[in-house]
């Protein structure tokens, strides 16, 4: 995406070379732009291209410090590196399952993390099948996704006849668990550079393809301990499927396409503390410490505190570089862009992301909106729920317990609730970065989402009957919504304090 909005195809070179001028790299889903940038930063860790220190690192973002070192380096590099259909070492893939290919393979669909799913989403494989050929960019993106995102599965790969038992047990991508955050800037290459992390260590070794440079491989005979990362260049650019894509002459003729694909196990890797320098650690019910995971059943937004603490905290990684950041004069031109893939196990569900906004030197502010902006939410849904109970009881005086989940829905506005809230919290946020009063921008915050529960319920309840127990229960929830929205209980804000 350039500056004006507009929408271009660019290659790896271009993209590095003319940084300043993008906006930013725009994918078909949140979790493809993620796996470009992943592969962006590799290169310029490959090409030495990153600070050395935390002092680097603040002149390298406050300077925009040029990205043509690693644009000049990826133009000088062997074509060979870089040929996706390479005959011995193709781009990103694994030469060794070309014996395979042809038998075993399946169509392009299965590359697409969204699409293949656990295979069984018409039961018969046919969505697997389907012919239509992708372009190479398109499959390229899709591989880099898969590497990185990759969810936890049985390849449709046979071990007995192929390189061992173990090229079946997909294992969980790097990504594929957790919430991933990047630091965004103005541009791409502001976006770059924030997300630079100084390496403290060597740069590791660019993963080009299976069979290429000194790094020994995995077989797959039995599932092998994990390997150490030997840098950041390592980390970002790591196999983590073995794929191979097989290129044909698309319906013109004349451009090339991919028609086949084959997927099996790729690389595991030991992760370090160090190697989760964008995570943010949370609880879970059972006590665990965790990075944050994306979850179906509760939105991103919810969790932007969490963020914005790691901050305050100064936690070791990107968000003690942030909070180093002097304070900006004008409005604020960073965001934290949260990402992560639900899944039910192996099936892909969806992509969820938020995008909060930072400014230098407000992360106490930003917290406190936040935090508090997450507990009104929170109770307000709860207030809705308390309500909806209420006029079930009225409403159905002789249930049967099996019908009562039903029926209680009826009357559930959480339902609305939660996709309205998100618009006034993003404003909320907004105003916090750009210097408006807490407490002012709390108020105004609760009495939207306060005004918004009532009329939400409101219209739950018009579906009632208009006789007398159907205004009888109209009435008491309202009256139960108001209480609880307004009771000793709740956050001072809602009670207009």
């Amino acid at each position: 995406m350039a500056l004006d909005g507009a929408m271009v195809e660019l290659s790896l070179v271009e993209l590095l070379a003319q940084a300043e001028k993008l906006r930013a790299v725009s994918g078909a889903t949140p979790g493809e732009t993620v796996a470009v940038i992943e592969h962006l930063l590799a290169l310029c860790y490959a090409s030495e291209t990153y600070p050395s220190s935390v002092e680097e690192w603040q002149t390298w973002v406050e300077e925009d410090h040029s990205l043509d070192r690693a644009a000049s380096w990826l133009a000088d590099e062997p074509d060979e590196n870089w040929d996706l259909f390479h005959p011995t070492q193709p781009l990103g893939q694994n030469i060794l399952l070309a014996p395979f290919l042809d038998e075993h393979g399946t169509g392009p669909a299965q590359l697409v993390v969204e699409r293949s799913g656990d295979y069984s989403q018409f039961f018969d494989h046919h969505h697997l099948e389907h012919p239509e050929p992708f372009l190479p960019a398109d499959a390229f993106r899709a591989m880099l996704t898969q590497h990185v995102y990759g969810l936890p599965a049985r390849a449709r790969i046979s071990g007995k006849a192929t390189l061992g038992p173990a090229i079946t047990n997909l294992s969980a991508g790097r990504l594929s668990g957790r919430i991933r955050v990047l630091a965004l800037g103005t541009t791409l290459g502001e976006t770059l550079r924030l997300n630079l992390y100084p390496p403290n260590g060597p740069k590791g070794t660019l993963n080009l393809s299976w069979t290429t440079g000194d790094m020994a491989r995995r077989g797959f005979q039995a599932r092998p301990p994990g390997r150490e990362v030997s840098g950041p260049a390592d980390l970002h650019s790591y196999l983590g499927r073995s794929v191979l894509l097989r290129p044909t002459i698309g319906p013109d003729g004349t451009t090339v396409h991919v028609d086949r694909v084959l997927i099996g196990a790729g690389e595991l890797l030991t992760l370090e503390m160090r190697h989760l320098q964008d995570a943010v650690f949370a609880r879970t019910m059972g006590g665990t410490v965790k990075p944050l995971w994306p979850s179906a059943s509760r939105a991103l937004w919810l969790k932007a505190h969490a963020l914005y603490a790691a901050v305050t905290e100064r936690q070791a990684g990107l968000y003690g570089l942030l909070g180093e950041l002097p304070r900006r004069p004008g409005p604020h031109s960073l965001k934290l862009w949260a990402v992560g893939l639900v899944a039910n196990k192996t099936l892909p569900i969806s992509w969820t992301e938020g995008f909060f906004p930072f400014a230098p030197h407000m992360d106490h502010e930003l917290h406190e909106a936040s935090r508090r902006g997450s507990a009104i939410a929170e109770h307000v849904a709860r207030s809705l729920q308390i309500a909806a109970y209420a006029a079930w009881e009225v409403a159905y005086p002789n249930p049967r317990p099996s019908d009562r989940d039903r029926q209680v829905a009826r009357f559930d506005a959480r339902a609305e609730h939660w996709p309205a809230a998100a618009g006034p919290f993003q404003i909320l946020l907004e105003e916090t970065a750009e210097g408006e009063p807490v407490p002012d921008s709390l108020l105004d915050y609760a009495d939207t989402l306060q005004a918004a529960a009532i009329q939400f319920l409101t219209k739950r309840l018009d579906s009632l009957p208009r006789n007398n127990q159907g205004l009888r229960a109209r009435a008491v929830a309202l009256r139960r919504l108001k209480d609880e929205l307004t009771g000793r209980r709740a956050p001072a804000e809602l009670r207009g304090v």
